[in-house]
């Protein structure tokens, strides 16, 4: 056994070392950023569990035949404050007028902070009781929201149907008439 084996033996016992160290390394890294990542998971999980809100009513209001103003009074019945209204989805299917039956719509309608609401725009108009946290939906509390559509709702129209979607996914729908 001449030098050369016992050089190349350190060599490749060497070389498996740092292979192993590197291979280890990134093994240990990727556990620990999956680990993070589940975490975060289960955080939004857990606010999506605790989150519940209910469509309690809808009225429409607006001149006689065309009815652009959509009143809804939302209750949060969950155990989570919704505070980002900007995030929050409220999409609103009926019928305009047109047509022998009105012509059907499908609008989404973004947030604003106005109020009144320009066309195809909602606000918040009250929330009540709103002593802790003012401005904030809070467990137990009834928000009012002012939906502004155009085209109007036809005052014909019986298929009318609303849904409201939390930042988190939580979402309820509604029926409702003119």
């Amino acid at each position: 056994m001449g030098f050369e084996t016992i050089f190349a033996t350190i060599a490749m016992v060497v070389i498996i070392g740092f292979t192993s160290y590197f291979v280890i390394t990134g093994a240990l890294f990727s556990i620990d950023t999956l680990s993070d990542s589940l975490k975060a998971a289960s955080k939004i999980d857990n606010e999506r569990l605790k989150t519940e809100i209910e469509i309690v009513h809808v009225s429409l209001s607006g001149v006689e035949q065309n009815k652009p103003n959509i009143n809804v009074i939302v209750n949060n019945t969950g155990h989570t404050s919704i505070r980002e209204f900007e995030h929050m989805d409220v999409i609103v299917y009926y019928c305009s007028p047109g047509g022998p039956g009105g012509t059907p719509q499908i609008q989404w309608i973004p947030y604003t902070t106005e109020n009144p609401p320009g066309n195809n725009e909602w606000t918040v108009t009250s929330i009540s009781p709103d002593f802790i946290n003012p401005g904030i939906f809070n467990p137990d509390e009834s928000m009012t929201l002012w939906i502004k559509v155009a085209p109007p709702i036809w005052n014909l129209s019986e298929r009318n149907w609303l849904q409201i979607t939390t930042p988190n996914g939580v979402s309820d729908s509604k029926y409702f008439s003119t």
